[in-house]
């Protein structure tokens, strides 16, 4: 899950961080239910086979296709927040290249992507054990040194856990601590685990496919929120969500089957992932079926209830179609990162019933690659055990400790105050 972001990532002294928790806690009393009424959608992923002999005329194209989408579930009512470009994995492409030419490239990508106004996914630099590590330290660079290009490693699959990824990406977290556009270069990098081709969500987006081929994603925590909020049995409650999603998840796919017929770019799918975005929230939404606060008993079983009914909406699904639980995105969990009420172990325990993982877990500057390591391998390892999509998004901030809070300088990121590591 993402939004594009730029800006610093430093601590704020101890008053601010008094006032922002005072203001912060008055936010939270008015997220509860969230607005009813039409999900967002997320974005509209397009993928394509990029060719560095013609990827200027590529992106036009695939900009002109994502633009008159866009255009069209307007007329329908759904506002339409990201338009994506997603490339096979640039190792592909790239082959042959000096590593200076690889990084010229991706630079004029992302200028391409900034003037654009679009985001761009390149893919895992490591797909499996064999493929060369140095792909992995190109990617640090690239992202070092870009604001608009997204990538990943792949540290699971269904050939197990993946220990020389791991150590890569781990690498990569503690490089961008220290690179990158102020701070956030980490927000565009992810350790993904059995997360399959056509994801719309990044940074864990890639496709090995011919490409002229798009998916969708939506932000539909609020419709989430909307049925939860009403106290009642856990089987109608599934129900109710069966509804009101399906609903709008058959009007989302019958658009895109139009799209389809129309453009001659190929549907994929849907990620059915009700995403939260700050005051959207989903840690609320999950709080209203157990009438407590989010983490207290019940709160598994509400994320199962989702996945459950998720699961039974019978559109054409891709990635994740998880419950998405973004610390920094959404305020609720925000908060309660910030009040030591929530824990990395309880996310990935959620994730056990279809959460989808660590998504933008602030943590200290003297994070460890040993430490990171330790973390991304129990993702990893729940993630080859089930055999289901998780990713790892760490953000460790340079100079930071525990009890510091955080300072993004972004409209879509909740400040948080940092905790020890277990």
């Amino acid at each position: 899950m993402f939004r594009n972001s730029g800006g610093s990532a430093h601590v704020l002294p101890f008053l601010a961080h008094a006032i922002f928790l005072a203001a912060f806690l008055l936010a939270t009393v008015v997220a509860p239910a969230g607005a009813q009424g039409k999900p967002k959608v997320r974005t509209i992923t397009a993928f394509i086979r990029l060719d560095p002999g013609q990827y200027k005329q590529q992106v036009t194209e695939t900009l002109t296709t994502l633009r008159n989408a866009k255009a069209r579930y307007g007329l329908a009512g759904y506002e339409v927040q990201t338009i994506r470009i997603t490339t096979q994995p640039f190792p592909e492409y790239t082959k042959g290249m000096s590593k200076e030419a690889a990084i010229a490239l991706f630079h004029d990508l992302d200028a391409i992507a900034k003037q654009e106004n679009f985001s761009l996914s390149i893919g895992p630099a490591l797909l499996d054990e064999k493929d060369d590590p140095g792909q992995a330290e190109l990617l640090r660079e690239i992202l070092g040194e870009t604001s608009n290009i997204y990538g990943s490693v792949v540290v699971a699959g269904s050939d197990g856990v993946h220990w020389k990824a791991i150590h890569e990406a781990a690498e990569t977290i503690k490089y961008l601590e220290d690179h990158g556009e102020k701070g956030l270069g980490n927000f565009r990098f992810a350790a993904i685990a059995n997360v399959p081709d056509y994801t719309p969500f990044y940074p864990a987006s890639y496709h090995r496919g011919l490409g002229r081929q798009f998916a969708i994603a939506l932000e539909s925590a609020n419709v989430v929120a909307g049925v939860m909020a009403v106290q009642r049995d856990t089987e109608v409650t599934r129900q109710a969500l069966i509804s009101e999603l399906g609903k709008y998840a058959y009007s989302v796919e019958d658009i895109a089957s139009k799209i389809d017929q129309d453009t001659g770019w190929t549907y994929m799918g849907l990620d059915l992932s009700p995403a939260p975005m700050k005051y959207a929230s989903i840690g609320s939404a999950l709080a209203g079926f157990t009438g407590g606060r989010f983490g207290t008993s019940g709160t598994l079983t509400a994320v199962g209830t989702i996945t459950s009914a998720l699961r039974e909406i019978s559109v054409k699904k891709v990635g994740y179609s998880g419950v998405m639980l973004p610390v920094m995105e959404d305020m609720r969990l925000a908060q309660l990162w910030g009040e030591g009420a929530i824990t990395m172990d309880q996310l990935l325990a959620y994730s056990a019933v279809c959460g989808t993982g660590l998504d933008t877990i602030p943590l200290p500057g003297d994070v460890t690659t040993q430490q990171l390591e330790r973390i991304i391998g129990d993702v990893a390892t729940l993630s080859a055990k089930l055999s289901k999509p998780l990713s790892a998004r760490l953000l460790p901030i340079a100079g930071a400790k525990p009890g510091d809070m955080t300072a993004f300088d972004d409209p879509n990121l909740i400040n948080t105050v940092i905790q020890p590591l277990p």
